[in-house]
């Protein structure tokens, strides 16, 4: 069955399975401490433009915001984040489990607005009991978000603004960062991301990896001890070549740009194949997640050929689903998608 579920039912992209294996038989020590980790943070730093960046290596996503944000925060602090935040839905409460709320956001097409974090921020401090409520000690952004939609430059600039101002860092979530990178939408790129992110992680799960993460520490901010933080926390890899080899790879020769680029490009293909067969969208997204509205009963015949990802019921008769491409989607599978619808 031909899957756009999401983009990472594939395995891992060949490059990366290669290097795994002719490099299967080496041994090397443990944790993060070998070579091709310490070869892989020097290519990530030189693609972000910030030589002092300190970049460690966690297997998945969940992981990622569960060990920064939790590692990151004060005791009486939780983290900002849009209602449709991943943090909100999808982690099962991984991050309240560490005993910090998520504190929602109202958000637009899956953004905060700036002027809305900045009035949320201003009327915490401006509640005279605000010492009996959970202070607001970051904020939390995914780029591409859940409905696939980008952060401006300047958006990003005026909530980097408003953090700067508040002293709360501003986390980047980019599970999905290639795909946001090379949208053709997008006027972000790696630098200005590090520039004005405090921390953020450059997802490779999403992107071509078989697992695994990279956390970006801009501002020499990463929390003392950190490799023991994330022990405690259950999330250290012993193999941690694992990881090291696989964005060694992503981040020579542009692989993990490339590959990105070619998701965007058959998502754009999908979109002028969806308009075609009339297809009506929730949400046009300007990178490699489609939201569109079908009929409950063409659900059923198109479940026969495809999978996909139910998003939510839009009415009694019509139900929104997610399509997403993927460094691995072929044309033939877009063939097979307009034949089937």
């Amino acid at each position: 069955m031909i899957s756009f579920e999401n983009d990472y039912s594939a395995g891992a992209h060949p490059k990366i399975l290669e290097k795994l294996i002719q490099t299967n038989l080496e041994m090397l020590p443990g944790y993060g401490t070998d070579s091709y980790c310490e070869s892989a943070k020097e290519k990530i730093r030189a693609a972000c433009a910030c030589e002092s960046a300190q970049v460690e290596f966690l297997v998945g996503g969940t992981q990622a915001n569960s060990v920064v944000i939790s590692t990151m925060l004060k005791d009486y602090e939780g983290v900002i984040a849009a209602k449709t935040g991943h943090i909100s839905v999808h982690e099962a409460g991984a991050v309240e489990y560490t005993g910090h709320k998520v504190l929602e956001l109202e958000e637009k097409e899956g953004k905060i607005q700036p002027e809305v974090l900045e009035n949320y921020l201003k009327s915490f401090y401006a509640d005279e009991i605000h010492e009996h409520m959970v202070f607001p000690g970051m904020v939390y952004l995914s780029h591409p978000t859940e409905y696939g939609t980008l952060y401006t430059r300047e958006e990003l600039e005026k909530i980097s603004e408003i953090c700067h101002h508040y002293e709360i860092p501003l986390y980047m979530d980019g599970a999905r960062l290639g795909y946001g990178l090379m949208s053709p939408q997008s006027d972000l790129s790696l630098p200005d991301i590090a520039r004005l992110c405090d921390v953020f992680y450059i997802g490779g799960t999403k992107v071509g990896a078989l697992c695994g993460e990279a956390v970006v520490f801009t501002k020499n901010n990463r929390p003392a001890h950190f490799v023991n933080l994330i022990k405690k926390r259950g999330a250290l890899l012993a193999k941690g070549r694992l990881l090291g080899i696989q964005f060694d790879t992503l981040f020579t020769d542009n692989l993990y740009f490339e590959i990105s680029r070619h998701a965007i490009e058959m998502a754009e293909k999908m979109k002028a194949i969806l308009h075609k067969k009339n297809v009506n969208f929730y949400l046009e997204s300007p990178t490699n997640q489609q939201f569109i509205i079908l009929e409950n009963e063409k659900l059923k015949q198109l479940k026969e050929k495809l999978a996909f990802s139910f998003w939510e019921r839009y009415d009694e008769t019509h139900t929104v689903i997610r399509l997403a491409t993927s460094w691995s989607t072929t044309e033939e599978d877009l063939k097979v998608l307009k034949e089937s619808l």
